[in-house]
C-alpha cells in the first residue's frame, strides 16, 4: 500500500492534532486520559523540535558560507545583499502599517481597562531595557567567538561569521578550494539528515498542536476577543493577500503554486512557533519545491529567519496601540512613527537577551511612555498568536528568496 505524500501526511497530522486537542480540552485538565495524552504529546513535540534544533546550526553555517562563496564567484553578491535587505525592510514596513491602520480603525481595547487585569499585572514584572542599551546588547551579540556562537545556538552571530568566512574563501581562490568543497559536502549531509527528520514531521506537528489547542485559556480569549480577531485578521491579510500579491507582481508565480511548495514549512512554523526551528524545513522547501538556487536560498533564508519578521513586527505595533487604548492614551502622529520604527527594530530581535520577545515588546511600549507591565495582559494569548506570527515570518522569508532570485537574474 502506497503512503500519501509527506505534504498530505503533515496536513492530516495537523488536522488530527487540532481535533484531539479540542477533545482533551472538553475532558478537562483533571481527566487522566487528557493528562496522559498531553504528557505523551509534550514528549513527542519536544523531541521533534529538538531534532530540528540539533541540525539548525550546522545547516545555517554551511548554507551561508557555501551560498556566499558561490554568489561571489558569479559577481552577484552585491545585488543579492542589497535586494534582500530592501525586501526585508519594505515587507516589514508594510506589515507594521497594516497592523497599525487596523488598530487605529477598530480600536481594540477601547472597551476594557487596566484594572480588569489587576491579577495578571500583580504577578508579572517587566524586564525593562532602554533603546540605547538594547542597541548596545544587539551589536555586542553580533561579533562573538564563533565557537561560542556555534555551541550556544546564536543564529545571527553564526550567520555573520559564516558570511565573513564565505567572502574569505572566495578571496583566497584556489588556495581554499578544499575547505569550500568540505563545506559543500557538509551542506549535502545536513540536508539529508533534514530529510530523515521530516519523516517524523506528521507525528511531531500533531503532538505540538494537541498541546497548543488543549491548554488555551478560553476565558481570556473571550475577554480579549477583539484584539485576538484583529491580530489574526491582519496576519491573514498580510499572509494570504499582500505577500502572494508581491510574489505574483515580481515573479509571476501563482499563490497556489507557492503554497503547494511551501506547505511543509508553513505547517511546521505554525506548530513550532519558531522561525529558527523551522529553518531546516524552510531551506528544504525553498531549494527542492520552489526551485530557489541553493546559493540564494542559503543566504536569504537563514538571514531572514533572524531579522525578517513581518508577523512579529505587525503584532508588536498592534499590541502597542492596544495597550494605549487600555490606558486611554491617544498617540499623536510622532508617537505613531516612533512605534513604527521601534517595532521594526524590536522585531529583528536581540540575540543573547533572556526572554528576548518580552524585552523587545516592552521596549516598544516604553518608547511612547506606555506602562511596560501591561505586557502581562498579552501573555495568556501570546502562544496562540505566536503560531500565526511565525507562519507569516517564514512565508516572508520564502517569498523574499523567490523575489530576490528573480530580481538578481533580471539584472544580469
Amino acid at each position: 500500500m502506497k503512503l500519501p505524500s509527506l505534504n498530505t501526511q503533515i496536513l492530516i497530522g495537523a488536522i488530527a492534532g487540532v481535533a484531539v486537542g479540542l477533545y482533551f480540552q472538553t475532558l478537562g485538565a483533571e481527566n487522566p486520559v487528557a493528562q496522559g495524552g498531553l504528557y505523551a504529546s509534550g514528549l513527542v513535540g519536544m523531541l521533534f523540535i529538538d531534532l530540528l534544533k540539533m541540525i539548525l546550526i550546522p545547516l545555517v553555517f554551511c548554507s551561508i558560507t557555501v551560498g556566499i562563496a558561490n554568489l561571489r564567484q558569479h559577481q552577484q553578491m552585491h545585488h543579492v545583499w542589497v535586494t534582500t535587505l530592501l525586501f526585508f525592510v519594505c515587507s516589514m514596513g508594510i506589515a507594521i502599517v497594516l497592523g497599525m491602520a487596523a488598530s487605529l480603525y477598530f480600536k481594540p481595547g477601547s472597551g476594557l481597562s487596566l484594572p480588569m487585569f489587576e491579577h495578571a499585572l500583580q504577578n508579572f514584572e517587566a524586564k525593562q531595557l532602554p533603546l540605547p542599551e538594547f542597541f548596545a546588547q544587539f551589536l555586542h551579540g553580533l561579533f562573538v567567538n564563533p565557537f561560542k556562537a556555534l555551541s550556544e545556538g546564536n543564529v545571527l552571530a553564526v550567520v555573520l561569521f559564516a558570511l565573513i568566512l564565505g567572502v574569505t574563501l572566495v578571496m583566497g581562490g584556489e588556495r581554499y578550494k578544499s575547505i569550500l568543497s568540505l563545506l559543500q559536502e557538509g551542506l549535502e549531509i545536513t540536508m539529508r539528515i533534514v530529510g530523515w527528520v521530516m519523516r517524523l514531521a506528521p507525528l511531531g506537528i500533531m503532538a505540538l498542536l494537541i498541546k497548543l489547542v488543549a491548554v488555551q485559556d478560553v476565558a481570556m480569549l473571550g475577554t480579549l476577543a477583539k484584539f485576538v480577531v484583529l491580530v489574526i485578521g491582519t496576519l491573514l491579510l498580510h499572509g494570504i493577500v499582500i505577500l502572494p500579491l508581491t510574489l505574483y507582481l515580481f515573479t509571476g508565480k501563482s499563490p497556489l503554486w507557492f503554497w503547494r511548495g511551501a506547505r511543509e514549512a508553513l505547517v511546521t512554523a505554525f506548530a513550532t512557533s519558531s522561525s529558527s526551528a523551522t529553518l531546516p524545513v524552510t531551506l528544504r522547501c525553498a531549494a527542492q519545491h520552489l526551485q530557489v538556487k541553493p546559493e540564494i536560498a542559503g543566504f536569504v533564508i537563514p538571514l531572514g529567519a533572524t531579522i525578517n519578521m513581518d508577523g512579529t513586527a505587525l503584532y508588536e505595533a498592534a499590541a502597542a496601540l492596544f495597550v494605549a487604548n487600555l490606558v486611554g492614551v491617544d498617540l499623536n502622529l510622532t508617537q505613531q512613527l516612533i512605534v513604527f520604527f521601534t517595532s521594526m527594530i524590536a522585531a529583528m530581535g536581540a540575540p543573547g537577551i533572556p526572554s528576548a520577545g518580552m524585552v523587545t515588546m516592552v521596549m516598544v511600549l516604553q518608547s511612547v511612555g506606555l506602562p511596560a507591565e501591561a505586557i502581562a495582559i498579552l501573555l495568556p494569548i501570546d502562544r496562540l498568536l505566536d503560531t500565526l506570527r511565525t507562519t507569516v515570518n517564514v512565508q516572508g522569508d520564502m517569498v523574499g528568496s523567490l523575489v530576490v532570485q528573480k530580481l538578481v537574474n533580471s539584472e544580469k
